[in-house]
């Protein structure tokens, strides 16, 4: 238990380089409401110790052998009725993989060279419930869908189950708004964007805002330039 009789927020670290577990697991442990509770060097491995531990949060690196992180996150979401959030552990070349860790399951992306405040602040966020997902990733995000084209499954019934202004807050989350931005630009309070979007999640079947963008666009909600 933590100071505040809070039990702490457990991690795994899934990546095959050693020097990079070791390192965030330092940084994790530090904290007094995070402990690593498993460690692993693929993706098959990350499934068995996610399995066995039950951690809130995994930090999932994409390139490892026999599995890699987003087949890993695929196969996380699909086996497990209450998945760990995913934060996919990257460097700084995003463009190749947003869009589809997004739509594996991926609640955010942190860069390896985050430093220790902003690794604990990560996971802290995502084991809440909120995504970590920067303006510079919803806009590569929203250019990977103005590249595919036409919305890639328009499965648009339960969009109906929205109320008007429901739909304007996922129309505007999914612009890349934060909840603040959202606030301003519709003359409400903040808190009241995310009863909105929660009142949204919840409609929808939605786990947290990267599904709700890839939502919105796939069914053609929002489309690129609009």
């Amino acid at each position: 238990m933590t100071a505040a009789g809070r039990d702490p927020i457990r991690v795994v670290i899934a990546d095959d380089q050693g020097m990079v577990r070791a390192g965030f697991g330092v940084l994790l442990n530090a904290q007094p409401d995070i402990e690593v509770t498993g460690e692993a060097r693929d993706g098959e491995e990350a499934l068995r110790v996610i399995a066995d531990v039950r951690p809130h949060v995994v930090l999932m690196d994409i390139r490892m052998p026999r599995l890699n992180g987003l087949e890993a996150t695929r196969r996380l979401m699909a086996e497990h009725p209450e998945p760990p959030r995913v934060l996919i552990l990257t460097t700084f070349d995003l463009d190749d993989y947003v869009y589809e860790a997004l739509r594996a399951g991926a609640s955010g992306f942190l860069l390896k060279d985050a430093s220790a405040g902003e690794l604990a602040e990560a996971v802290r966020v995502v084991a809440a419930g909120d995504a970590l997902l920067s303006p510079s990733v919803t806009r590569r995000l929203i250019a990977e869908f103005a590249r595919l084209g036409a919305p890639r499954a328009p499965r648009r019934e339960r969009l109906e189950e929205l109320t008007e202004r429901e739909t304007e807050v996922l129309t505007l989350v999914a612009r890349g708004l934060s909840n603040q931005e959202i606030a301003a630009e519709l003359v409400v309070a903040e808190q009241t964007v995310k009863t909105h979007f929660g009142r949204i999640l919840m409609k929808l079947g939605l786990r947290d805002r990267p599904q709700a963008i890839v939502y919105a666009y796939e069914t053609g909600l929002v489309r690129p330039g609009d």
